[in-house]
């Protein structure tokens, strides 16, 4: 097993360093089978881990290769931990990462930085590897930063614009405020309970409750807040839609944005003891949901409209966690995936047959000229929207029902931001599948459905955004699902739902009613009405406005920490940099440039009067002995 591991790992890691060197001399089906080949591999060996897993001893298999960090009581070895969550979580990585390859190599196909944008995905793909399958805070750190820093070079990969550079820098800078929350838990962890690995820290009583639980927890928390993008600190989401299609599809879907949830859940021990934290992170999750979904029912960029809806349903999953519906959480992670890989993957599509236009005022009667992407789409989109028997269905009404049960106000924020996501993911649909083209008789002649490349992912996530749901079946008579069941060993702390038949049957009801009656205003206003988005802002209406300029958060953040930094910087380079600073620096150096005219006067070059000066010192040294 040491060495399937360290193949899921370094496979990844291999074919970013042979297409790093080597990849403008290689052709780009060569570049594109290395790439797409180390991630497919790597996906064979996540199977064989998982099943080898399921006859390990409590299915847990820790593996130390060498000692790593080594100082006074840390001692931090460098291996792997494969257990139910991360046995989960590399099928995921690895499966959805590569199909996501697979359709870059047709997305990609004309762009001059073909071999430059695998090796960076590649190494997205292996720092995410490293996150969740070390076995301790330190190697998770390690692959948290990682790719934190990936996700900088590919939102910036088309570093020649630069409004693309300052999207790339706006989320490795946020990231960094919560990683500095992440590196202060790990800390106060180490110093409260002695360890980082979870070797240790999973042992029978290794996690009690002491004052210091809450804050670990909170800090912890604040380092998924900014990998996760939830409130405050979500703003970077949306404007990382400036890097390649299937890079957004690699972060929302796969990677980056569900290592916070990851995080929590490895940390449940901890936040099951501190119902405080537990509060603070069900409720940013709940705003964070209804924020983001009120956000993107006003948006007009494809992308943006399904990064908010990332964000959206982010928060829904940590709403989940603030329940300690850690399992449930999960389980959405999981179907989130397939429905979410699958629409960014369609959003891509639908901006190949358009020739890079995003904005979906100009598209619509696409399901004609592209018809695979429109049905995919489709099936993703009542995926997302919780309609039965679709996978979103399933794991978003195991969340709400644990949330009803934790906190009934909780509960309604996220069943009308579910509400909301129904509505305006079906608006996208109408207005960019339905109707009549809006952008010009001259490219709607050239429209045309994206190559099989691209289009048999897109199948694939289609049919696992059906039957993915399959995971928590049970759960709907009263059973515990499978999912629910192969994370007990994870979930140190358990609690079972406890509503009985007719609560739960109301909750779906109620969730399922709520969702068709949006999807049914939605074809009221935009099909059967016609209505279309405004083209000029001006016709919007003051609270359109607002949500259109996403409540001014990114302007709020400017006036109140950007603009009083600036001025800050610019009163400290005046007054103190040019006056005190320079000033010193000018006035040692006029001391010293008088001091040496004045010394130098003296050393005139004649011996005689050097001896006359000495013998009047000596005489004066003389004189002052007596």
């Amino acid at each position: 097993m040491a060495y399937i591991l360290l193949g899921i790992v370094l496979l990844p890691l291999l074919g970013s360093i042979i297409n790093g060197l080597l990849g403008k001399k290689l052709s780009k089906s060569n570049v594109a089978t290395i790439a797409s080949g180390s991630i497919g591999l790597s996906f064979v060996l996540s199977i064989i881990a998982f099943i080898q897993l399921q006859s390990a001893e409590n299915r847990v298999i820790n593996v130390d290769y060498y000692k790593w960090v080594v100082s006074g009581m840390l001692d931090v070895p460098m291996g792997f931990w494969l257990d139910s969550l991360s046995s989960l979580y590399i099928l995921v990585i690895t499966g959805v990462g590569f199909l996501i390859h697979v359709y870059s190599i047709g997305y990609m196909h004309e762009d001059d930085g073909f071999s430059r944008y695998f090796s960076y995905l590649n190494l997205f793909v292996f720092f995410m590897l490293m996150l969740v399958l070390g076995n301790s805070y330190v190697t998770m750190f390690v692959g948290w930063e990682g790719v934190g820093l990936c996700s900088y070079l590919l939102i910036g990969f088309w570093f020649k614009n630069h409004a693309y550079n300052d999207a790339a820098k706006k989320a490795f800078i946020m990231n960094r405020i919560g990683d500095l929350g992440f590196i202060l838990g790990m800390a106060l962890l180490f110093i409260t309970y002695g360890s980082l690995n979870y070797a240790d820290l999973n042992k029978p009583g290794a996690i009690t409750y002491t004052s210091a639980t809450t804050a670990i927890a909170l800090l912890l928390f604040l380092g998924a807040t900014g990998k996760s993008a939830q409130i405050p600190l979500y703003t970077w989401l949306p404007d990382a839609m400036a890097g390649p299609t299937p890079v957004s599809a690699l972060i929302h879907a796969a990677t980056m944005v569900t290592a916070g949830i990851y995080m929590v859940v490895r940390s449940n021990a901890i936040y099951s003891l501190s119902e405080t934290a537990s509060l603070v992170v069900g409720i940013v999750g709940g705003v964070t949901a209804l924020w983001a979904a009120i956000i993107a029912t006003l948006q007009f960029d494809i992308k943006k409209i399904l990064a908010y809806s990332t964000v959206s349903q982010l928060g829904l999953m940590f709403l989940g966690l603030g329940a300690n519906a850690y399992s449930s959480s999960v389980f959405h992670v999981i179907t989130h995936a397939f429905f979410k890989a699958l629409l960014f993957l369609g959003a891509g599509s639908v901006i190949h047959a358009m020739g890079g236009e995003q904005d979906i005022r100009k598209m619509g009667g696409l399901s004609k000229k592209i018809p695979t992407t429109y049905l995919t789409m489709l099936i993703a989109t009542i995926a997302i929207s919780g309609i039965p028997p679709f996978s979103g269905f399933f794991s978003k009404d195991e969340i709400l029902a644990h949330v009803y049960e934790y906190n009934k106000g909780l509960w309604a924020l996220g069943v009308i931001a579910s509400m909301l996501t129904a509505f305006y993911m079906f608006r996208m649909l109408f207005l960019t599948f339905w109707g009549y083209f809006r952008g010009g008789s001259e490219l709607y002649k050239h429209l045309h459905e994206s190559p099989s490349v691209m289009t048999i992912p897109l199948m694939i996530l289609a049919v696992l955004s059906v039957i993915g749901g399959l995971l928590g079946l049970p759960e709907l008579i009263g059973a515990k699902n499978w999912i629910g069941h192969y994370l007990d060993n994870v979930i140190l702390i358990k609690t079972y739902l406890g509503l009985s038949h007719s609560i739960e049957w109301m909750l779906m009801g109620i969730a399922v009613a709520g969702a068709v009656a949006s999807i049914y205003f939605a074809y009221q206003l935009f099909v059967i009405n016609g209505v279309l988005p405004v083209e000029d802002e001006a016709e919007l209406k003051w609270w359109q406005k607002i949500i259109y300029h996403k409540f001014y958060v990114d302007e709020l953040y400017d006036f109140i920490i950007r603009r009083p930094i600036d001025f800050l910087g610019k009163v400290v380079d005046r007054f103190f940099e040019k006056m005190v600073f320079n000033g010193i620096n000018d006035s040692i150096s006029s001391i010293t440039l008088f001091l040496g005219e004045w010394i130098r006067k003296i050393h005139i070059g004649n011996i005689a009067y050097y001896i006359m000066a000495m013998t009047i010192s000596i005489i004066v040294i003389l004189s002052m002995i007596k």
